[in-house]
């Protein structure tokens, strides 16, 4: 009987067995050769990392210990006393001051010197701190240090600077600074040197660790000696034109290594044991218990994707997480169910709501000039009484009346049809006015069904006879005068006339109201209208601004939300909710900014720019 045969005989369990069996085998070797592949190179890489910090930390140590030379030298370089030493204008006092032992010791310094441009050195000493004398064998070799040409053109080049020398047997850290006035003016007439001299001692404290000089001669580079516990650290230490001086050598356990040895180990004894365990485990529980409750939930989640019916998943009977999340599912679904039910209602009421509070806000807005109107009629009054001219007629209609009386008398008549001949035509203005603003509100609700459910329509629109028709809403204010100005040339853009004529006639609205609110009178409100070319194509811009309230700027983006007004006294309506959804619908954008409360606001559209229709063009042309 063949292995094939007997795999195909054999029962679930010892299949399951024998496959879990080589699952865990082949996983348990790709698990070690990850582990050996991720972390015996992440713990040499970090054994290199705190190497490099060692190094970075030395060389750092050694340049804050120069770098203070430098400070310390600086304030005897930049010092009246000094400029006036080295120009031959000091005194022995100045000399006995600064070099004297003491001086040192409180400036924890070996040596100092004044050296002239020249190389002349006008004062120098270096003293042994430890017996507070000076130190005869060093005094040469530091005073050819400071008087040779790369010291004295370092000093030339540079205000200030520090550097490592060798002086015998010992490192120092030298600082030089050009000797000038106290405010920073003068000619040099030479530099200051001090020297400090560093220890072993003093390096290993200086960077924690136990440290040493080394002094060979020739130039040996940064270098890493690595052994099995500990690595072998060399610092270079190099003097000027980076002429190599001598060498920080300290030693480091190699933790990082060992630590990462000790931990491989672990991990691959631990990961065979948990695999072992694992797979023992998983054999007895993951079918049972798992694998054919999962798919009976997976399988019913599947039938409610596809039907889309809630319906809920049945024997949520058992006591462990797989009932828990079935008992979980069948709720959520419940909780599904009623939500889209109630979504369904509110949506359903939201829409009508939303819709009849747009359409009655665009009517009162259009209704608003007619009122206006209407009262400024009803309130107008005859320029001259009946009465007056009765009377006129009656004295011309007497032959005994004088000449003059008679002119007189004709003239008044004259001038009375004449005012009453404009107060005709200006009320005959007004009904067409008025006339046109009807129509308006005509269109708004005649065309409301249509918008609600069609796609919104864009073509070529007159964007200044927009304009100029809800300009009515500025001359017949009723709150006070308005001075209203826009421009006399047209665009076009590629817009619904009726949806941009009653976002148009609610930004005027909003002016009219901030006018009011502010106190202006009279107020004005001016309107810009301008075509961009931009990468994507043409842009046409209408600007809108008022002086009336204004608002804070950082309150811009709360007046774009349904329901938000400024103002406590609210006169209804969706308002720049509903004109920057209306704009965003015919691929535009609607924007609102302020200088500040109190210093008006201007709104500004942008819309796609499209061409004149062709007869417009065409009379144009003819024209």
């Amino acid at each position: 009987m063949t292995f094939f045969n007997l795999a195909r005989r054999a029962s679930l369990g010892i299949k399951l067995t024998a496959i879990l069996t080589i699952v865990g085998i082949v996983g348990f070797a790709g698990v070690l050769a990850l582990l050996i592949a991720v972390i015996t190179p992440s713990f040499n890489r970090l054994e290199a990392t705190a190497v490099q910090g060692h190094i970075e930390r030395t060389r750092a140590a050694l340049d804050e210990y120069a770098s203070k030379v430098e400070i310390a030298v600086k304030d005897y370089g930049v010092w009246d006393d000094s400029y006036k030493y080295m120009n031959g204008q000091g005194d022995a006092r100045f000399v006995e001051t600064v070099f004297s032992v003491l001086a040192f010791t409180n400036l924890d310094i070996n040596g100092m010197a004044y050296v002239g441009n020249d190389g002349h050195i006008h004062q120098t000493r270096y003293v042994d701190l430890a017996a507070q004398a000076d130190d005869a064998a060093r005094i040469s070799p530091f005073n050819a240090l400071i008087t040779s040409r790369a010291v004295r053109d370092l000093a030339a080049e540079r205000e200030s600077a520090h550097f490592y020398a060798r002086l015998g047997d010992r490192i120092v850290a030298v600082g030089i600074a050009k000797v000038l006035m106290s405010d920073g003016t003068g000619t040099s007439p030479g530099f200051v040197v001090m020297a400090r001299q560093i220890t072993s001692d003093q390096l290993s404290h200086l960077i924690q660790l136990d440290a040493r000089f080394g002094l060979g001669r020739a130039h040996q580079e940064t270098a890493v000696r690595e052994r099995p516990r500990t690595l072998d650290i060399a610092v270079d230490i190099d003097g000027l034109n980076r002429i190599h001086i001598a060498n920080a050598n300290f030693v480091v356990q190699r933790d990082f290594t060992l630590l990462g040895n000790r931990m491989l180990m672990l991990i691959v004894l631990g990961t065979a044991s948990l695999l072992i365990l694992v797979l023992f485990v998983l054999r007895q529980t993951i079918t049972r218990l798992v694998i054919s409750p999962l798919a009976k939930v997976e399988h019913h989640m599947q039938d409610v994707s596809a039907s889309g019916h809630l319906r809920p998943l049945g024997n949520p009977e058992r006591g462990d997480e797989i009932g828990s999340l079935v008992r979980s599912f069948n709720a959520m679904l419940a909780q599904l169910k009623d939500l889209r039910e109630q979504v369904e209602i509110q949506s359903f009421k939201l829409g009508q709501s939303e819709s009849a509070i747009g359409v009655m806000h665009n009517v009162r807005n259009g209704l608003n000039p007619i009122s206006v109107i209407v009262s400024q009629g009803l309130a107008t009054q005859p320029v001259i009484a009946p009465k007056d001219v009765a009377r006129a007629l009656a004295e011309l209609a007497q032959d005994d009346i004088p000449a003059a009386r008679r002119q007189k008398l004709a003239a008044f008549l004259l001038a009375a049809l004449e005012l009453h001949r404009e107060q005709t035509d200006k009320r005959r203005d007004d009904m067409v006015s008025a006339r046109d603003c009807l129509n308006n509100v005509l269109e708004i609700i005649g065309h409301q069904q249509t918008i609600a459910h069609e796609r919104i329509d864009t073509g070529p629109c007159d964007v200044l006879a927009v304009i100029e028709q809800n300009a009515a809403l500025a001359r017949y204010a009723g709150s006070g005068a308005i001075d209203f100005t826009c421009p006399a040339e047209t665009q076009f853009a590629d817009a619904n006339r009726l949806l941009l004529s009653q976002v148009i006639g609610n930004l005027f609205a909003n002016a009219i109201e901030a006018i009011a609110s502010a106190g202006r009178d009279p107020g004005h409100i001016s309107v810009a209208v301008d075509r961009f070319a931009r990468p994507d194509g043409d842009v046409v811009e209408i600007r809108i601004s008022d002086d009336g309230e204004g608002f804070d700027h950082s309150r811009g983006q709360q007046l774009f939300r349904r329901g938000f007004s400024s103002r406590k006294q609210k006169s209804g309506g969706l308002g720049l909710h509903w004109c920057a959804n209306s704009i965003n619908a015919m691929q535009g954008t609607l924007t609102l900014v302020s200088p500040g409360v109190d210093q008006g606001a201007t709104a500004t559209i942008t819309l796609r720019a499209a061409d004149a229709p062709p007869a417009m063009r065409e009379a144009a042309e003819a024209a």
